[in-house]
């Protein structure tokens, strides 16, 4: 079975329209509701719905016995303002898709579409739409809820759109490809004071000027190195944006980055320890937590011979091109309970970087995707 040409303008139209729809993390209902309303064409014998926050699965059974095979997508958007004249440039402010969501999405209805037609011999197919990737809370919140035990895969497979690559290459290897990272929160407290008369306070200013180099300083190597780390600032604030006050409370976020879980945790440690020493010297108190916790992503061998198969058989060119990635996913948390792989499908070689304001999803993936996780699914299941 293969898409049509009619599939395909379908299916772009249907991409195009989430785009134009964006929803943030834990806010995609209307999204999931366009999912199961585009289903209902392609009717599963199973679908669930509200999974972990606002999750969908639409489960297609073949008629004997087997393994069940998960594919998952994600269903949110950015908080960040998309710039783009494009017709189906996003209609909310301040929101859209810049990662290629959307188009992930597409690809698993277009699975949809052809597993409605002609369903697996043996097993099950899961698609699997997804909330709150972006946040690192989804694919938890998807496997805590008590109904995914129903649908609970012996493999799971996912792909992300990768710009760099050239158009329809797909980066592909066993072991880590997704870095753990994990968001540090640290609010500095002082004494505020006129600021004719800073004396009388206790300011925030040396701490947080001693604090920002010595966190990037952390940061050591590349992906192809076991202890790879990267401490990224990504906003600081101090004060009030006044002249009249000696500031004496700043607030500091950082993104802690390393290849693997098992190197996250010290260097959680190391930041905190010299944040906490900084903040001792100049007599401030500091509270810290963590928020966007990812797991680093980790194919495993098996699945990931399984794509390469596909992927022969397709005739589709595959390397490790950029892999390790340095971006989080949290698609490995499947990889706890399943075989998982993800493989990443390249969108260009001039394409927009992810999470730019003009980044849009190449519609030109769509059947390509679909080709990939069609085979996928019959290789396995018949």
């Amino acid at each position: 079975m293969t898409l049509t040409n009619s599939d395909i303008a379908d299916l772009t139209a249907f991409r195009r329209d989430l785009h134009r729809h964006p929803e943030i993390s834990g806010e995609e209902r209307e999204t999931a509701r366009r999912v199961v309303a585009a289903l209902a064409s392609h009717p599963p014998d199973t679908i669930l719905t509200g999974l972990g926050g606002h999750g969908v699965a639409a489960v297609y059974d073949g008629s004997a016995d087997g393994p069940t095979v998960l594919f998952r997508a994600e269903l949110d958007a950015l908080p960040i303002q998309e710039i783009s004249d494009a017709p189906h440039v996003s209609a909310t402010a301040g929101k859209g898709h810049l990662c290629g969501h959307d188009g992930h999405t597409t690809i698993l209805m277009a699975l949809a579409r052809l597993l409605s037609r002609c369903r697996p011999a043996k097993g099950r197919v899961v698609l699997m739409f997804q909330p709150a990737e972006e946040t690192g809370a989804g694919a938890a919140a998807v496997i805590a809820d008590p109904r995914f035990e129903t649908i609970a895969p012996d493999y799971a497979f996912s792909l992300h759109n990768m710009p760099g690559l050239p158009l329809g290459h797909v980066g592909l290897i066993p072991g880590p490809v997704n870095c753990a990272s994990r968001g540090l929160r640290v609010a500095f407290t002082g004494k505020s004071a006129h600021a004719s008369e800073p004396e009388n306070g206790v300011s925030p200013m040396a701490t947080l000027s001693q604090v920002m180099p010595a966190l990037t300083a952390l940061s050591h190597g590349t992906t192809q190195d076991r202890d790879f780390t990267l401490v990224t600032v990504t906003h600081a604030q101090m004060g009030a944006p006044a002249f009249g006050i000696a500031p004496g409370e700043a607030t500091l976020f950082a993104t802690l980055r390393t290849l693997t879980d098992d190197r996250m945790e010290a260097l959680c440690e190391t930041a905190l320890g010299l944040i906490a020493d900084a903040a001792g010297l100049n007599g401030l108190t500091v509270d810290h937590g963590f928020d966007d916790i990812f797991l680093h992503c980790e194919n495993h061998t098996q699945a990931t011979g399984i794509l390469r198969s596909a992927l022969d058989t397709l005739g589709i060119a595959h390397d490790g091109s950029g892999l390790p990635w340095r971006p989080s996913e949290d698609f490995g948390r499947f990889g706890h309970t399943a075989k998982s792989a993800m493989l990443f499908l390249g969108a260009g070689t001039d394409h927009a970087a992810l999470h730019n304001p003009d980044y849009d999803f190449p519609d030109d993936l769509i059947p390509i995707g679909a080709r990939i996780f069609t085979q996928v699914a019959r290789d396995l299941l018949g």
